[in-house]
């Protein structure tokens, strides 16, 4: 990809949460995002996966610039955000769209379907009525939905098409990069492919770029081209799919991946069972912060952090990464 294809950019970007403690307690400060750095350029979709609470949603949020970032760098369409005004935000806002785990949570159960489509229009744009009706209803025909489907509410559908409803609402602006926050994973499984199979579709013909953030392994390898790995706000594996799959590095990208199904029964796969839980972020480890439940932990993995650094096509921050 060229540079001209660039559409999002972060560099050590962080997001920390002060905590009071409250009557009698210290204040806290949580490291909910601690040091993320990546690219993503038109038609290619940067999966990133983790526990609960590594920090996905925050940057997420960070993205589509719901909040903002204590420190680093954020740039979307070449534009840094740290300094912009707020009309340049305003601006930039259309050109990031997100769509939500839940379907039928981020959909006004009052408003009919139509009017949830044509909403980002009357807001943000000067088109006439029948111009947003006309819209609303050549982008419902993208995802697979029906022109009687314009007047009808959300508790009509069925998840899926509750999902394409909420694909259609974030294209309306034609934004440059979309924000899929676990999209399909309150969907059957069947239900799942029709989805992604539509949002292969639309990156094609649309152009976007997509930041897609997931916890299913088996998913992110049908539809990522890179994947970063996330533990405790930091990344700790960033490759491409087929690198990440085929030779993980990081012990914790092969604990997530030996979790993981497959769908071959005369195939055996070994677990690798991980000890206890991620620690909480308002008191990490010390030194690499997986080394309390790494397997293969040394000495030094509890006093140095190790760096970020290149072994073969990935990036690892592992002091033991070959």
């Amino acid at each position: 990809m060229s540079e001209a294809d660039v559409v999002l950019r972060a560099r050590s970007l962080k997001k920390y949460y002060q905590l009071s403690g409250g009557l009698f307690g210290q204040p806290a400060t949580v490291k909910a995002l601690d040091g993320v750095s990546f690219e993503l350029s038109r038609k290619q979709t940067l999966a990133v996966v983790g526990e609960s609470g590594c920090g996905k949603s925050t940057l997420a949020r960070l993205v589509t610039m719901i909040e903002e970032p204590t420190e680093g760098s954020l740039e979307i369409a070449g534009m840094e955000l740290a300094n912009a005004s707020a009309e340049t935000r305003k601006a930039l806002r259309p050109k990031v769209q997100i769509v939500f785990q839940n379907p039928y949570g981020s959909l006004n159960p009052r408003q009919k379907i139509g009017a949830a489509l044509e909403e980002p229009l009357q807001m943000n744009t000067s088109l006439s009525k029948a111009e947003r009706r006309a819209r609303a209803l050549d982008m419902m025909k993208s995802v697979g939905l029906r022109p009687e489907h314009h007047d009808r509410y959300p508790h009509m559908f069925s998840g899926g098409q509750r999902q394409r409803i909420a694909i259609a609402r974030a294209l309306m602006l034609d934004p440059d990069i979309l924000v899929l926050d676990e999209p399909v994973s309150a969907l059957d499984v069947s239900i799942q492919a029709q989805v992604l199979n539509l949002l292969a579709d639309l990156q094609e013909r649309l152009n976007l770029a997509y930041l897609f953030i997931s916890h299913d392994l088996s998913v992110v390898k049908h539809i990522a081209n890179e994947v970063m790995v996330m533990y405790l706000g930091k990344p700790v594996e960033h490759a491409s799919r087929e690198e990440l799959f085929a030779n993980p590095r990081h012990p914790y990208t092969q604990a997530l991946l030996s979790a993981t199904p497959v769908p071959d029964p005369a195939r055996q796969k070994q677990r690798i069972a991980l000890k206890g839980e991620m620690p909480s972020p308002i008191n990490p480890p010390s030194g690499c912060t997986f080394h309390p439940r790494c397997p293969i932990a040394v000495a030094r993995c509890k006093t140095d952090v190790p760096e970020t650094r290149a072994v073969g096509a990935a990036k690892v921050a592992c002091h033991l990464a070959e």
